[in-house]
């Protein structure tokens, strides 16, 4: 009986498609990435996907799923920048920094002034050292630090360098506040918060958070699961097809090189070329004529190399 159903999972996984491309989905609350991104994939009925960097359950909005040969790509969407709106309450520090936390402190908020709230958030603009939060993805000898936080152990977490390119109140509300956020990769709003508590002197956390932009992504152009299976049901995977990014969006901000067929021939085995136009250094999108085909970098000769090249079907 095992061997007849190895044999069928082994046929179902024949049977997913080599599909690539980036689905913008516009994830939900209480989801978390991993639990979107498979989700997204049963629908393509897609062989491989990946995420390019996690959103918190709490939060909702941005998050570009890498479907096929995508995936060689998602790492220049984990490096991008980032937006966020964030409402964050006052007057109530939690060991998470956000309302899925224990209270571990509380304060009275009602006196601290708007001129205040606002002078504070300036000073976050520029290049910031942060403190991770342990309840976070980043790995401590292989563990996630969020799974030391959830058994109650905390370790020293080294600061790390990010920067605010911009931050601004949207409004107040009693002790709540809204934020927009303009930011490197790496910086965690829950630290930007607790920061901002304390430096208030009452304690803060978040009480939401939207991603409303990663790279070259914005909100309007997302979907979300549930508009991914009314695609589907409607118009079956064609549909669902139509709504895929090019995976060259994600590297738009590079330089452009469009290589003749010998010249991309040499490139796809894994040798350098000499072609016009190329920019002095660093990395470059590639295409075959009208086709891309990955990722090259200027070498030292002048010549350019291949780096991270996708297979096209």
């Amino acid at each position: 009986m095992k061997n007849h159903g190895n044999r069928r999972g082994q046929s179902s996984k024949r049977n997913r498609r080599q599909i690539s491309g980036i689905v913008l989905l516009d994830k939900g609350l209480g989801l978390s990435s991993n639990a979107a991104l498979q989700e997204v994939k049963h629908l393509y009925e897609a062989a491989k996907a990946g995420h390019t960097g996690s959103l918190d359950p709490l939060a909702t909005g941005v998050l570009p799923l890498c479907l096929g040969e995508a995936t060689k790509v998602s790492q220049f969407l984990l490096d991008s920048d980032k937006a966020y709106r964030a409402r964050i309450k006052l007057g109530v520090r939690t060991d998470s920094g956000d309302r899925d936390g224990t209270v571990v402190s509380q304060a009275d908020a009602s006196q601290i002034s708007e001129r205040e709230i606002k002078r504070e958030l300036e000073r976050f603009m520029g290049v910031i050292q942060q403190v991770p939060p342990m309840h976070s993805a980043i790995k401590r000898d292989g563990v996630p630090l969020y799974k030391l936080a959830r058994k109650g152990i905390e370790v020293e977490r080294e600061a790390r360098e990010v920067e605010i390119y911009d931050i601004g109140l949207l409004r107040t509300e009693g002790d709540e506040i809204e934020v927009e956020v303009s930011c490197s990769k790496g910086t965690y709003i829950r630290t930007l918060a607790d920061d901002l508590g304390e430096r208030l002197g009452c304690g803060a956390h978040i009480s939401g958070l939207r991603r409303t932009q990663a790279g070259a992504f914005l909100e309007p152009q997302c979907v979300t699961v549930e508009t991914l299976k009314q695609i589907k049901e409607a118009e079956g995977l064609a549909g669902l097809d139509r709504i895929l990014v090019p995976m060259d969006r994600a590297v738009e901000q590079l330089p452009e090189v469009r290589l003749p067929g010998i010249a991309a021939d040499s490139v796809k085995h894994g040798q350098s070329v000499l072609v016009r136009h190329l920019p002095a250094e660093g990395l470059v999108r590639l295409y075959e004529e009208e086709q891309f085909i990955g990722i090259g970098v200027i070498d030292d000769d002048g010549k350019v190399a291949p780096r991270r090249l996708v297979t096209t079907h």
